[in-house]
């Protein structure tokens, strides 16, 4: 009787997490505008800070290797999702740059730059329209009322 039990328990639980996957990844098909992947990279690129930062604060050594190694880790997560970011808006390039270089030079040299280019993806809004231009309309002539006598 427990093994059913545990059988049925263990269907419904992988049922479910099929239903949330699908869900996960329908929802997620709504949002991948440029903006909302920057933000997804920001995400990964904020948590490699915050690491890098209690790594600088923690006083052993072992640990403190293992959160840079950590941030890193997290750095590398958000360059993909940077890159689809670009692809989708151009003005996610700089970021995308930026967090490709954390395999040429320290993390710590970046950690300027990407927390500025984070500060503005995770301040944008979705969806939002383009500001009104500054552009006068085109002039129409008058329509042709015809001849005058």
């Amino acid at each position: 009787m427990t093994g059913t039990r545990t059988g049925t328990k263990l269907r419904g639980l992988i049922t479910g997490a099929i239903v949330a996957l699908g869900l996960g990844v329908a929802l997620s098909a709504c949002g991948d505008d440029g903006t909302s992947l920057a933000k997804q990279a920001c995400t990964h690129v904020n948590l490699s800070i915050s690491l890098l930062h209690k790594s600088d604060a923690h006083p052993g050594a072992a640990q403190a290797a293992h959160l840079k190694e950590r941030a890193y880790v997290e750095l590398l997560a958000a360059l993909p999702i940077a890159a689809e970011a670009a692809g989708h808006d151009n003005q996610w390039q700089a970021l995308m740059t930026t967090i490709s270089e954390g395999n040429r030079v320290p993390e710590t040299t970046l950690v300027n730059a990407l927390t500025a280019q984070c500060k503005v993806a995770d301040s944008s809004t979705f969806n939002q329209p383009p500001p009104p231009s500054s552009i006068p309309p085109p002039s129409i002539p008058p329509p042709d009322v015809g001849p005058s006598r």
